[in-house]
């Protein structure tokens, strides 16, 4: 696919980010069960604590692109990827400030080189070596219009 941009991509791993919250928890194995399931009339369930409603679990085609943009973190120094993750799962500027040591206006300047990179190699384009960070997100923005 082409025409990758720097909101397709942050859409797909916030995507990513969202699949991988909803797979199903891991179990261990060889333990079950053999009690009937309580049958609950209303009168059991008056007072009672709802139960927290989960979403479905994931698609099989929602988990196939999971997998694939996971290894588009690569493509990143391990620090850029960490922040680039992180900040898909949802997580406050201030938490990712603290996190990494960082100012405010440095970590979003992380995150928009980050998502240029990945937009630029997705398009098969090669990343200028010896550039500013800001000229990576200048041409990257400038190639997807």
């Amino acid at each position: 696919m082409a025409d990758w941009t720097p909101e397709r991509v942050e859409d797909r791993l916030v995507e990513a980010a969202d699949v991988l919250k909803r797979l199903p928890e891991e179990k261990v194995q060889g333990f079950f069960n053999v009690w009937p399931e309580v049958a609950r009339d209303f009168a059991d369930m008056v007072g009672a604590i709802p139960q927290p409603m989960r979403r479905p679990p994931p698609s099989a085609a929602a988990i196939s692109r999971m997998e694939e943009t996971l290894t588009w973190i690569r493509f990143l120094a391990p620090e850029d990827g960490k922040l680039l993750w992180a900040r898909a799962e949802g997580a406050p500027w201030k938490a990712i400030c603290w996190r990494f040591g960082v100012s405010r206006a440095t970590a979003h300047r992380r995150w928009q080189y980050g998502l240029s990179v990945i937009a630029l190699r997705l398009d098969g384009r090669r990343v200028p070596a010896k550039r500013s960070q800001s000229f990576v997100v200048d041409r990257a923005a400038r190639l997807s219009r």
